[in-house]
């Protein structure tokens, strides 16, 4: 009988009986994701709230991530911000703010308010990077798209593809590491990989319905008033103590994402990047 030789991937479905657990694997904030498909995306792209300080050189960085991101099926457009103080969160869209917010361990954070239910809707979003820690060797281009790239696309709902620091670079900002310029002879982790985008594809490469009953609406991609709900506005993201429960570890045995009902019966999610 002739033999036949079967890509991995054929193999894959055969053996797990499904694609998509090959693809999805440690990928994905479960299934968190804006109430927006790719067509809808393209008359009215996610927004990103500009509130860097200016001047800053973290502009060029949340530039660069926007055209990354945007090779993905989920377009986004950068607007001014609508907070430079406190950087809270605003419905319908992602807040990128940046500051010295001290000595807290924490390179970037990304948060997210999400509906709970059958939805898991994302309604709001926040990245904080924290310029305390980007001095050194970390104050470079390489490292803030590194960071830059990560925090926003965990926004659009992708997790890490890994969190290993020491491990060979997998080529993308999803992936954890102490070289992100690849000076060690490893590829480059400042921007997102054809595994990201396949993860986009899979996320929202669809025709949704929007504002489902368990949704109160506001995840679609345009800029909507600011809703004071509960407690979804008035979280002190610096402190740890305000991310809720941890829910999952880096492979050094950090606490790495966090989970907290809120009042207004959304769920806040937050990854957090260490300085490792």
């Amino acid at each position: 009988m002739k033999k036949i030789n079967l890509p991995l991937t054929v193999l894959a479905i055969f053996i797990t009986g499904s694609y998509v657990l090959v693809a999805n694997a440690g990928h994905a904030w479960g299934k968190y994701h804006w109430d927006i498909s790719t067509d809808e995306s393209r008359s009215a792209p996610l927004l990103l709230g500009n509130n860097l300080t200016s001047p800053s050189p973290w502009g060029s960085s949340l530039v660069r991530s926007s055209s990354d991101w945007n090779l993905s099926v989920l377009q986004n457009a950068i607007v001014p911000g609508a907070h430079n103080d406190n950087c809270g969160p605003v419905s319908g869209g992602v807040e990128v703010c940046n500051g010295d917010y001290g000595d807290n361990g924490w390179l970037g954070i990304a948060s997210i308010w999400a509906t709970r239910g059958r939805s898991n809707h994302i309604t709001q979003a926040v990245v904080k990077l924290n310029d305390y820690y980007f001095v050194g060797y970390r104050d470079d281009v390489d490292w803030r798209d590194y960071v830059m790239c990560q925090e926003i696309g965990h926004t659009f709902g992708l997790d890490h593809q890994d969190t290993n620091f020491t491990n060979t670079n997998k080529g993308t900002c999803m992936d954890y590491t102490n070289d992100p310029a690849g000076t060690n002879l490893d590829t480059n982790n400042t921007a997102p990989n054809d595994h990201d985008y396949d993860m986009m594809v899979e996320i929202y490469a669809h025709l949704n319905s929007t504002g489902s009953s368990d949704d109160d609406g506001n995840g679609k991609g345009g800029r909507k008033k600011p809703k004071k709900a509960g407690d979804a506005g008035a979280i002190d993201l610096n402190n740890p103590s305000a991310w809720g429960q941890a829910i999952s570890q880096d492979a050094s045995g950090q606490n790495n994402l966090f989970e907290r009902n809120l009042s207004n019966g959304q769920v806040l999610v937050t990854h957090v990047l260490w300085a490792n």
